[in-house]
């Protein structure tokens, strides 16, 4: 594809992947708002909502985001964008048949199964329309996308919900549907249209606009089957045998299991002590939430381990290139800490809106669905183009810096957010939290991705989604609902309790202001180190 064909195709390549993300965050976020009716029709708790918010869907969105990453990396995005893009639109459709915890949980499973391509394959597709001084805007532009995804779903959840139950008020409803199902089978709707686009949107070369183009992969599917067995605790033994890992490989990967183990049953005990809670029932097995809960933790902990011996017996340049930059792992560190935040706030804030001042779920939907999207687009809006001229002024520490501010500032303002008294006092003051929160996510991105080769972008991008699904999506709504219920459902207290990370993520953004052009530069030859033939290869400020 010539320079002059891609740029006239990159405004469009970036709207449906920006999309793509939005549909994601809509179909993934829907069941915040509509929590209380869920609650109500199949009798279970915050912490159970917690668990489908987050733990449920976290398990395998983090577990498939890995072979998904891989395969974004050898294989037709496009194609790929639009296959799981279908298939997490039917997960969601089943939530509409749900009438118990269970079938509830399938459709959150297979809606984490579908998305964890979409970031991967989608920043790839970006980072190849958009070269280096323009990736920060074309970072915002995806994360205000996620942000109309996060406002849309309160909007069309609340909304379709309150409709469908006030047309069917006085009788039985179409197919016994009720307004939350009806809300899940609307949210659907879209992704399969967004999908059929994708089908037809051109591939652009891979990694021309950084002069690293990268050969096709032969075998991408084997690679991605491959990396699924490798990661997946328990089968990654089978591929250690294959690969006749040493004893020192064996004797990590068992130590790293007993700790998981360990960790999980005396948390499990913890917390259960903490907030007890009724059993969950899944046909005739009957479990813990609480050990559900970090079961679940533990085991994307270990797909964590595990993927990086992975890479260190099969991919010895991506080992390199990822383990090697402070500067990589400190953005995964705050991602990590950020999301805690970010989800367990954002999952329970329509149900403190409810609780708190007494709103209806529509009402709710409307106000703060809108609100929240409007202020999501604005943010990174203005933070990407910033950040991107803050960032020729200062390579690299100007991206950090842009961060630093926006995270060190936001969770003091959340403290003056959730003591408002009443719902127009809470707008009001969720204006310039939302506007400052929502700054971090353009630059973070962008120095993620400068740290590795562009074939790596895929992986790396479902590295930072397991590590930020575990300690965002999988511990931040649990959390949050844990403490709301062993408190007497006091969401507020819960909601800021979270926000105690707040300090460990400044002192990390300053550890990365300082390292992230050193390590950027030294990106070539950590793939060298690891084995990577790139001769002539180099990355600079335009490249």
């Amino acid at each position: 594809m010539s320079r002059a064909r891609l740029a006239h195709t990159a405004g469009y390549a970036l709207a449906l992947v920006a999309l793509t993300n939005a549909i994601s965050l809509l179909d993934r976020n829907i069941l915040a708002i509509l929590a209380p009716r869920i609650k109500h029709d199949l009798g279970i708790g915050d912490a159970e909502m917690g668990l489908l918010y987050g733990t449920v869907f976290a398990l395998f969105y983090a577990l498939f985001s890995l072979p998904l990453g891989r395969l974004a990396d050898g294989w037709v995005r496009t194609r790929l964008l639009a296959i799981t893009l279908g298939f997490w639109s039917l997960a969601t459709a089943l939530a509409a048949a749900a009438n118990g915890f269970a079938l509830l949980a399938l459709s959150r499973l297979g809606v984490g199964i579908g998305e964890g391509a979409a970031q991967p394959a989608g920043f790839s597709l970006a980072f190849d329309h958009y070269a280096k001084p323009r990736r920060g805007f074309a970072t915002g532009v995806i994360a205000a996308a996620i942000a109309l995804g996060l406002g849309g779903s309160f909007v069309l959840g609340g909304v379709a919900a309150d409709w469908w139950d006030h047309l069917y008020a006085g009788g039985a409803a179409l197919l016994g549907l009720k307004g939350w199902q009806f809300a899940f089978l609307v949210a659907a709707l879209p992704g399969f249209i967004l999908a059929a686009l994708l089908a037809r949107l051109p591939e652009p070369p891979r990694g021309r606009l950084d002069g690293i183009e990268s050969p096709p992969d032969a075998h991408p599917f084997r690679a991605s089957l491959a990396l699924l067995a490798a990661v997946t605790p328990g089968l990654n033994w089978l591929a250690f045998a294959g690969r006749r890992a040493g004893v020192r490989d064996w004797g990590v990967n068992l130590v790293a299991t007993i700790l998981a183990i360990a960790a999980a049953t005396v948390l499990t005990r913890i917390t259960s002590a903490f907030s007890p809670r009724p059993l969950l029932h899944f046909g005739p097995l009957a479990v813990n939430p609480h050990a559900l809960q970090w079961g679940v933790v533990g085991f994307g902990a270990l797909v964590v381990v595990n993927l990086l011996q992975r890479l260190q017996l099969a991919d010895r340049p991506t080992f390199e290139v990822i383990t090697r930059s402070p500067a990589l792992l400190l953005c995964l560190g705050v991602g990590a800490l950020q999301m805690m935040i970010n989800y367990g706030t954002m999952g329970f804030t329509p149900s403190f809106l409810m609780k708190h001042y007494g709103l209806s779920p529509a009402t709710t939907g409307l106000e703060f669905g809108v609100l929240a999207g409007v202020l999501g687009i604005i943010g990174p809006l203005l933070a990407g183009p910033l950040s991107d001229r803050i960032n020729m002024r200062f390579p690299g520490s100007g991206r950090a810096c842009v961060t630093l501010v926006s995270l060190g500032v936001s969770p003091l303002i959340a403290i003056w957010v959730y003591h408002a008294q009443d719902p127009a006092t809470f707008y009001a003051r969720f204006v310039p939290y939302s506007l400052v929160l929502t700054a971090w996510y353009p630059p973070l991105y962008a120095i993620l991705f400068e740290q590795v080769l562009p074939r790596m972008r895929g992986i790396t991008s479902s590295l930072y989604i397991i590590v930020t699904t575990l300690s965002g999506i999988g511990i931040g709504p649990f959390v949050v609902g844990m403490i709301s219920d062993a408190n007497g459902g006091d969401l507020a207290a819960a909601i800021l309790a979270i926000n105690w990370v707040a300090p460990a993520i400044v002192v990390m953004l300053v550890a990365l202001a300082l390292r992230v052009r050193g390590d950027e530069e030294q990106l070539i030859a950590r793939a060298r180190r690891g084995g990577e033939s790139l001769a002539g290869a180099a990355v600079g400020p335009s490249a």
